[in-house]
């Protein structure tokens, strides 16, 4: 809860230096998703562990070496904030004075990372999907038994009935944090704003009103396998932009190919990339939590043995 109180006061923080773009994810990842998926995490973990034969010996060599070599690493990189360092003197100035004239999108946090780092932000989308995928399969059990659904069922709504007046709240504001996170989707090319931010903040929306309503209300209106299939076609269209570009005579990710005006195609490239990434963010962030939640509930609410 400290965690979770800790990343709003650092989205605060955020604001008041003027960069709400990673406000907006530190208040929906940090202080929000993260926090229950932590909680969800300390009620599924037992006080003991279950096994004995665990070694950590060499899970902890390889991380000193890993450690070791990373740290090593560093050691010929400029001093934090060197005024002569070469993104000082010659990355941050191009991004500065040219990016209106070469990207032509007034935000220069989604030009930079959309654009001049649209390379690294695949990679980046990729690492979510490749997250996204290791929690289904570690986490990912057969279905339980239907009298236990309806058990879970009971349950869930004998507790929600205790939050009526939380539960009016929020079905209030649902739609308009859905509305919201389309703003900021389609929005974040000229405020604060993109697909990674887009992305939690749909997720969130979908998250609370799975605590507010019980699992089993939420699966019926929130069909998983169409969710998983959003969490690949999102990197596909990534990438598919990409391969467009080098087919229109560019490089991978270059835009400007995508229109017969550059600043044109810039604008298309990154619109469609931003979706991608908001497909893919929003239904990872809601994979996992489905898959913690059923988690949970499948240690605590085990198939009745029959003689």
């Amino acid at each position: 809860m400290l965690l979770g109180v800790y990343g709003l006061l650092s989205a605060s923080f955020f604001v008041a230096m003027d960069a709400v773009d990673v406000a907006f994810t530190e208040a929906s990842v940090g202080a929000g998703i993260s926090t229950i998926l932590m909680l969800t995490t300390i009620a599924i973990t037992g006080r003991s562990e279950l096994a004995s034969h665990y070694r950590p010996t060499l899970a902890l060599i390889l991380v000193l070496i890993i450690g070791g070599l990373l740290i090593y690493g560093t050691m010929d990189m400029p001093y934090f904030g060197f005024a002569e360092a070469p993104a000082n003197l010659h990355v941050s100035p191009r991004y500065i004075h040219d990016s209106m004239q070469e990207i032509g999108v007034p935000n220069l946090v989604t030009a930079v990372l959309a654009s001049y780092r649209g390379f690294d932000t695949f990679g980046e989308v990729v690492v979510i999907f490749t997250a996204g995928v290791g929690v289904v399969v570690l986490l990912g059990l057969p279905g339980r038994r239907d009298e236990n659904d309806a058990e879970i069922e009971l349950i869930n709504t004998s507790m929600h009935e205790q939050h009526l007046v939380v539960r009016i709240v929020s079905k209030v504001l649902i739609p308009f944090i859905l509305l919201f996170a389309f703003y900021v989707q389609f929005h974040g090319d000229f405020g604060p704003g993109g697909g990674f931010q887009a992305g939690v903040i749909f997720a969130s929306a979908i998250i609370l009103y799975a605590l507010l309503f019980g699992l089993s209300t939420a699966r019926r209106i929130i069909n998983q396998p169409l969710v998983q299939l959003l969490s690949g076609v999102g990197v596909l269209v990534y990438g598919s932009v990409g391969l467009v570009s080098m087919l229109n005579g560019g490089n991978f990710l270059d835009y400007s190919v995508l229109s017969s005006d550059p600043i044109a195609g810039q604008h298309l490239g990154i619109l469609l990339i931003e979706l991608g990434v908001g497909c893919t963010v929003a239904s990872v962030m809601v994979i996992i939590f489905f898959k913690f939640a059923d988690r949970k509930e499948a240690l605590h609410y085990k198939p009745r043995e029959t003689k």
